[in-house]
């Protein structure tokens, strides 16, 4: 191996270790600041951080004499309340596809480096081969098999599940044994008040421990919700659970638009065209890694250097996805919102002014990751470019 052959393998090396941490990072924030949310209370303002599988809460819980907090504020709920008084749709409203395959996304570009750190076709094929079968298997029991959402990241899960606004506690009260067998009537009776479960001798009082993952918990609580949802509707229109990533994606999406402004005639169409195009986003990767494979069977053309340019551009496309989503944001307001304001633009980076709330928009560390792997991969693609025409 010459070195500039050597030297590209080590930063596409690199670049790979970073595109996995780029997906367990938060990419940008956001923040609200406004006279009625003072500094000492919300040092950072509402912010909401974004990640590539969902939004999470950037509130940090304050510890001082005057304040006491048992748990953080739930600034994704705090901006959502914020937000729908002029009309905007919930912020898990958006990008539901992008953060539904985000996982597979992710792998996408991981094999494609891969493919391109080998420098022979043959093995470089096989490499591709073997980890997009494997993906496409992944893909589809996450999307079409039942119980699919146990193939999906916990990350993404938990911000389903916490854009429903819903707790995910499941600690339950502890009992001591001596003191039930003891005294068995006050045990009862503690328990009932806690659990609101009804016990017929002491040996039953023990709490069964909660084996559960809190993926899986998780799961449960989606599960649970969803069943609620489906008794409230006509029985003609009731569906039955399967667990499935493309159920799970189109009822959250028609929850999340229904949870201020529960206009079905609006959200209906709005949930039938996310769902084709999810759908034709599924056969569409499925297509683009077939081709990947049919180019990767030389070491020239354009096929050949997509495998290092796509996961170079990530940068671009994130910035061209945040944009896209924040104008739909800003340009689809509904008419249910206590005030009427005329489509605008929401800040993209820096701060912006929306009635008395100051905007603030900036890049958090993945997003400097994603431009350090970009950086990386030019190198590479520039050290394989002239380790090819020397061997020319």
């Amino acid at each position: 191996m010459s070195k500039k052959n050597l030297i590209s393998s080590v930063l596409i090396a690199a670049a790979i270790g970073i595109l996995i941490a780029i997906y367990y990072s938060p990419i940008w924030w956001v923040a609200l600041t406004a006279p009625n949310y003072p500094e000492e209370a919300f040092p950072d303002g509402v912010r909401i951080e974004f990640h590539m599988n969902g939004v999470f809460n950037g509130c940090k819980k304050i510890e001082k004499e005057e304040i006491s907090e048992v748990e953080a504020l739930d600034c994704v709920h705090e901006m959502d309340t914020i937000n729908h008084y002029v009309g905007m749709y919930p912020i898990a409203s958006g990008g539901v596809i992008e953060r539904a395959f985000s996982q597979f996304l992710v792998a996408l570009l991981g094999i494609m480096l891969l493919g391109f750190l080998c420098r022979k076709p043959k093995i470089r094929m096989l490499i591709m081969s073997v980890g997009f079968a494997g993906l496409a298997v992944w893909m589809y029991l996450t999307w079409y098999a039942k119980d699919g959402l146990s193939y999906q990241n916990p990350g993404y899960i938990h911000a389903l599940v916490t854009a429903l606004d819903q707790d995910t506690e499941r600690d339950r009260p502890a009992f001591d044994v001596d003191e039930i067998d003891a005294k068995p009537s006050e045990a009862l009776v503690k328990l009932r008040d806690a659990q609101g479960i009804e016990v017929g001798s002491p040996a039953s009082v023990r709490p069964a421990e909660d084996t559960r993952s809190e993926k899986q918990a998780n799961i449960d609580h989606l599960r649970g919700t969803f069943d609620k949802s489906q008794e409230r509707k006509p029985e003609a229109e009731r569906l039955s659970w399967d667990g499935s990533g493309s159920q799970m994606m189109s009822w959250h999406y028609a929850t999340s638009l229904g949870k201020y402004f529960n206009n079905q005639e609006e959200i209906r169409p709005m949930v039938a065209t996310m769902a084709m195009v999810a759908e034709g986003l599924f056969w569409g990767i499925l297509a683009v890694m077939v081709v990947l494979v049919f180019g990767a069977r030389k070491n020239s053309g354009l096929f050949y250097w997509l495998l290092i340019l796509v996961p170079m551009a990530l940068p671009l496309f994130f910035l061209i996805e945040y944009s896209a989503w924040l104008w739909w944001y800003g340009h689809t307001l509904n008419a249910m919102g206590a005030f009427t304001v005329k489509p605008f633009m929401p800040t993209v980076f820096g701060q912006g002014k929306v009635a008395q709330f100051t905007t603030h928009s900036y890049p958090s560390i993945g997003f400097g990751l994603m431009l350090l792997m970009s950086v990386l991969l030019a190198l590479a693609a520039l050290m394989r470019r002239k380790a090819l025409k020397e061997e020319e």
